[in-house]
């Protein structure tokens, strides 16, 4: 993998800011123990069906949760179950991380969904919006565990301009403001590249928090 001398952050288009090895391997690991617990229910994690076909990215709610194109409290179409609230560390950790962009106020942030996305060395995500969400808030992202390729387009059309980023372990992507409704995806998880010291051996954790601008 590359060093994070020749990964610099950057701006990768207007609101849209990568920032390489935000997470130390320490806080990484915590998050992926965190993980295990949310796996445990009261909604397991789960392959949301969209247009009738089940996703590879199997996905665990936190506050809100996410089924094609609606949130709820309870997870009707996995078991009925509330999801668990979304933690308060959490928005701190979210706020922090609209402070590290130096582009966005963080002090009024206060994301209340996460969409904690497992990628087995198999799993891919299409090109799509996040745009379920009443709020148009910024999305904050972070990757732990194998590295992968992650392709961050247009808000017009799912297809160029688009460019592709080597998302490693620990890496911070922020978009809002005029790449909000950007089109993004996962075409390839790169097996093997996860850091000693994560916490995951294999496979690819992505949290994507989020301000629904629901109530209820």
């Amino acid at each position: 993998m590359s060093t994070l001398f020749e990964r610099p952050r950057q701006e990768v288009a207007p609101g849209a800011f990568w920032i390489p090895g935000w997470l130390t391997l320490e806080q990484q690991a915590w998050i992926v123990a965190r993980f295990r617990e949310w796996a445990q229910g009261p909604v397991p994690p789960r392959g949301a069906l969209v247009n009738g076909h089940e996703m590879s990215v199997k996905t665990v709610c936190l506050g809100w949760h996410w089924r094609p194109y609606a949130y709820s409290r309870e997870a009707m179409d996995v078991n009925g179950n509330r999801v668990l609230d979304f933690p308060d560390w959490m928005v701190r950790l979210g706020r922090s991380a609209l402070a590290e962009t130096g582009g966005y106020p963080a002090e009024e942030y206060t994301p209340d969904t996460a969409l904690v996305n497992y990628y087995d060395d198999q799993a891919r995500m299409g090109m799509h919006q996040d745009r379920d969400e009443v709020s148009r808030a910024p999305v904050v992202s972070l990757s732990i565990g194998d590295a992968c390729r992650f392709r961050f387009g247009n808000a017009e059309n799912r297809g160029r301009p688009y460019q592709d980023l080597e998302l490693a372990s620990g890496d911070l992507f922020v978009f809002g403001g005029p790449s909000r409704l950007a089109y993004h995806g996962i075409p390839k998880v790169h097996p093997g590249t996860a850091p000693a010291g994560c916490g995951l051996e294999q496979g690819r954790i992505n949290i994507t928090m989020r301000v629904t601008g629901l109530t209820g």
